[in-house]
């Protein structure tokens, strides 16, 4: 399925005249922002949870917009591509990451309205932000410069495209979560598996729905089982 999965994408990536490297440029940024935001909002600003996504959604989000517009992709088109398949990819990831947050201790949420406002903010957003920075922006731009150079076919190579886009979204996602205090040092495994699940969802079935909708299903059930607790919702103080 990893073939068909990243084939799909072609006819909807702009590969023009723009060199292999420039989109390896933006995963390099898409690290050093992410670093940069976590460290700057929570470490050294000390933002509550709630007020350190608003800078994180702005400038994070901000970021992968301008490089799905200067690259010329069209998000609308690759979300429906194979979009039958995002979904069953994200309810099996979905419920793999839900499995792992349950199994962490539990902490008091919200209620009401309040609940409400957190499932929106802390679930959709926050998982949508950290979906597009962490997964589908390096797992876009990968194919693109493997498109530019012209190596897209055969197995051997989407295997290849596959394993170099895992591997740039699992840095992405530690310079991101190294910018926390709490997951310096060997605490940053966590993300990666559970980011890495993510990207998986969207390698294998050629569709970003993979990652997003089950980024956002752990943000969900991170609010519901207890923010104080469960590691995908940082900052913790």
């Amino acid at each position: 399925m990893l073939q068909s999965g990243l084939t799909s994408q072609q006819p909807i990536l702009s590969v023009e005249s723009n060199s292999w490297w420039r989109h390896l440029l933006w995963i390099v940024g898409a690290a050093v922002l992410g670093y940069a935001v976590a460290a700057l909002f929570s470490d050294m600003a000390g933002l509550s949870r709630p007020l350190f996504l608003i800078p994180h959604a702005l400038i994070s989000g901000g970021f992968v917009l301008a490089y799905l517009r200067w690259s010329k992709v069209e998000l609308e088109s690759t979300l429906r591509r194979q979009w039958l398949w995002g979904l069953v990819g994200a309810a099996l990831i979905g419920a793999f990451l839900v499995m792992n947050v349950l199994s962490q201790p539990a902490s008091p949420r919200a209620t009401g309205p309040a609940l409400i406002w957190d499932l929106l903010w802390l679930g959709v957003v926050y998982g949508t932000v950290d979906a597009l920075l962490l997964s589908v922006l390096p797992i876009l731009a990968t194919w693109q410069a493997f498109a530019v150079m012209g190596w897209t076919k055969g197995w051997l190579q989407m295997l290849v495209i596959g394993v170099v886009a895992l591997v740039l979204s699992l840095v992405v996602t530690a310079a991101y979560h190294l910018g926390f205090a709490e997951f310096q040092g060997q605490a940053v495994v966590g993300p990666l598996i559970g980011n890495g699940a993510s990207s998986l969802g969207y390698l294998l079935t050629g569709n970003p729905l993979g990652a997003i909708i089950s980024h956002i299903a752990m943000h969900i059930a991170s609010v519901l089982h207890g923010p104080a607790t469960t590691i995908q919702l940082p900052p913790h103080y």
